[in-house]
């Protein structure tokens, strides 16, 4: 991690337990004020500018024993730092370059151990650290509240199952936080609007070691923590999934001489600022790859959404190797970088180092090759886990650079320390990782940048079975989902309908909304790894579309957020090298959007627009492509049908 850093500190010792009760710290800006009370117990609270936006809410953690940090603390020293510096992400998704200015308070209590707050611009965050040595501690449990006061407006990012048992693909259900019980619960991130309209987003980061954190309603404006407890025993249920027999009474057994989870809370004054929030990036752990040269980002032909049906060959389609060739000579025609290879290229899905009689993997991959394409390979985790360096130097000899991990479905410690060592262990062998029936991202990109994307989305391939991925619900995970990290939502899909034509076909599958719609996707989702998810022969039969969606690349520079609400729409801007790329979308219903173009530099530049066509709203993969000449001083009319799209690259011209 190349890093420029000014640290000015400054230290306050403060013995004993009468003195310093009540403490406060400011983000740099002096917007956000955390003020921390202590008593019989530690409450932090939030104010942004006059408003309370939190109200005292407890922190604690519990560990075996009877010790409780956090109860009755004796605060030895606080010590307080302010921090300015640049980071540079080796693999950027928002931006190359992050401001991480932040101010942060250390206090340190009798018991050996501390709490650091730190206050940023754009959000705050807490965490614990215990230096009990080199023993085991076992942490039974955590008090992480948020008491927002009043029946705010949430985003309930909702999950069901007791055991925490889940993909993370979550619907957000728009509603107010009284309409939750302490029997419902919620994955993270979760978005909080505060009664003066500041949108706060719940979530966490630098998540090593430790389960993931969930919260339960409460029937009131508070929120109350939990975490799954670690697995004493299990069945297998068919390859991929199990049933839970036993728990232990822990959350977490791990070293007493460790920091713990950040738990965060971005928060925002307009919607729009939620498309640019770094502070999970800001919040993680910097890399520990030193070689970074063969982590290639990039878009993949991807096979299993459109279920290898393709067509005007000579040769019948399927998981085979002239199907899987066919793909690498599609991906070479449009210069995307790879290739996957999904569920089905194993003898079984337990078996992962033998093909199906159909498959010639080394012939592939050396095709690949041959014509600048690599080959990523899907992998279930569970037989991955019981053999993983030998399956993964198997892997880099025959010459694949990725691997797609699947079916995790869990966020208990294990699942955690399986992806810190999935991503060490595939970055020995130089393998990029996908994170498939995964939870949501909360750093380990940071610490090691060969991890590309995350899944723990709702996304297209849903479509193949439900009707629950509406445009509304792709101009929601923007400002939530997205704010985490990358997202392997999976877009291009070549068969669109409106509302009313929209139906639910596994084999041929559509999209809701307008292929101007899907288009935008490209440039509005993060994923350094972007899948091309449709039917190669669909592509082939469109390539001015298909040539215009292979030349957005798949991170980026510089990130401006124009305009957005939260399900309603968004319009973003992203620059990579010399170019600007713009992307809006809306919901189902139709709008246009008046733009500034005050973000670009003394350029003149070229705007090649694809935008819904004129009959969009009843054909919905109807769309044109236009040019302009446009400079800083222009402002842009961003014109979209219901459930559409619109999407722009501008290169510099003389």
């Amino acid at each position: 991690m190349n890093k420029k850093l000014i640290a000015f500190l400054f230290t306050i010792f403060i013995f004993g337990t009468a003195f310093g009760k009540d403490l406060q710290i400011s983000s740099p800006d002096k917007k956000i004020k955390i003020h921390i009370s202590l008593g019989q117990k530690i409450t932090w609270s939030i104010k942004y500018g006059s408003a309370t936006i939190l109200q005292p809410s407890q922190l604690a953690m519990l560990l075996k024993n009877n010790i409780q940090l956090g109860v009755n603390p004796a605060l030895i020293n606080q010590k307080q730092s302010m921090h300015a510096e640049v980071l540079t992400a080796e693999i950027p998704v928002k931006s190359k370059k992050i401001n991480n200015n932040y101010n942060e308070l250390k206090l340190t209590f009798k018991g050996n151990y501390s709490i650091y707050f730190r206050a940023y611009d754009d959000g705050v965050a807490y965490r614990f650290e215990t230096a009990l040595g080199k023993q085991t501690i076992e942490v039974e449990n955590e008090i992480a509240d948020f008491d927002f006061g009043t029946n705010n407006r949430v985003f309930w990012p909702q999950e069901s199952d007791p055991n925490y048992l889940s993909h993370f693909e979550s619907l957000y259900k728009d509603s107010t936080l009284n309409a939750f019980s302490n029997q419902q619960h919620a994955a993270l991130p979760m978005l909080v609007y505060a009664k003066s309209g500041i949108k706060m987003l719940v979530s966490e980061a630098d998540l090593y070691d430790y389960p993931n954190l969930f919260l339960f309603g409460t029937g009131t404006g508070k929120l109350t923590a939990a975490h799954p407890k670690n697995i004493a025993e299990s069945t297998p249920v068919r390859d991929r999934d199990i049933k839970i027999t036993k728990l232990e009474s822990h959350i977490a057994k791990t070293t007493g001489q460790r920091k713990f989870p950040w738990r965060s809370i971005a928060i925002c004054a307009e919607d729009k600022d939620l498309l640019v929030t770094n502070l999970t990036y800001k919040l993680s752990s910097p890399s520990v790859i030193n070689d970074l040269k063969w982590i290639k980002p990039g878009k993949v032909a991807w096979d299993w959404w459109n279920d290898n049906n393709i067509y005007g060959v000579d040769f019948k389609s399927g998981i085979n190797t002239k199907t899987y060739k066919y793909y690498i000579d599609f991906a070479a025609k449009f210069g995307l970088e790879y290739i996957m290879l999904d569920e089905g290229w194993t003898k079984t899905t337990t078996d992962l180092t033998h093909t199906t009689p159909d498959i010639n993997l080394q012939e592939i991959i050396d095709y690949g090759k041959s014509k600048n394409v690599g080959v990523w390979l899907w992998t279930l985790w569970g037989p991955l886990d019981k053999d993983m360096d030998n399956i993964l130097s198997k892997y880099k000899k025959w010459g694949a650079v990725g691997i797609k991990i699947d079916f995790m479905a869990r966020a208990d410690q294990y699942m955690v320390n399986f992806y810190e060592r999935v991503a060490a262990t595939a970055a020995k062998y130089q393998l990029m990782v996908d994170l498939h029936g995964a939870y949501k991202p909360v750093g380990l990109n940071h610490k090691y940048p060969n991890v590309m994307s995350y899944e723990g989305v709702r996304g297209a391939e849903n479509n193949k079975w439900s009707a629950e991925i509406t445009p509304t619900h792709n101009v929601t995970l923007p400002f939530i989902r997205m704010a985490a990290g990358p997202m392997d939502y999976t877009p291009g899909a070549m068969i669109n309908a409106n509302k009313k034509n929209f139906n639910i076909v596994f084999s041929e599958p559509m999209s809701m909304g307008t292929r101007a719609h899907q288009a935008a996707m490209y440039v509005m989702y993060e994923s350094p790894l972007q899948m091309l998810a449709d039917n190669p022969s669909n592509y082939l039969k469109d390539t001015l579309y298909t040539a215009f969606i292979s030349k957005i690349p798949t991170v980026w520079d510089e990130t401006v957020a124009l305009d957005g609400q939260v399900g309603e729409y968004a319009l973003i801007a992203r620059k990579k090298d010399d170019k600007w790329y713009i992307s809006g979308m809306t919901d189902w219903n139709a709008r246009t959007l008046t733009s500034k173009l005050s973000f670009l530099d003394g350029k003149n530049y070229q705007m090649e627009f694809l935008s819904d066509g004129i009959n969009a709203d009843r054909h919905a993969a109807d769309y044109k492509i236009t040019t302009l000449k446009v400079s800083k001083a222009d402002k842009i009319d961003i014109k979209m049908e219901k459930g559409g799209g619109w999407c722009a690259i501008l290169t510099p011209v003389n």
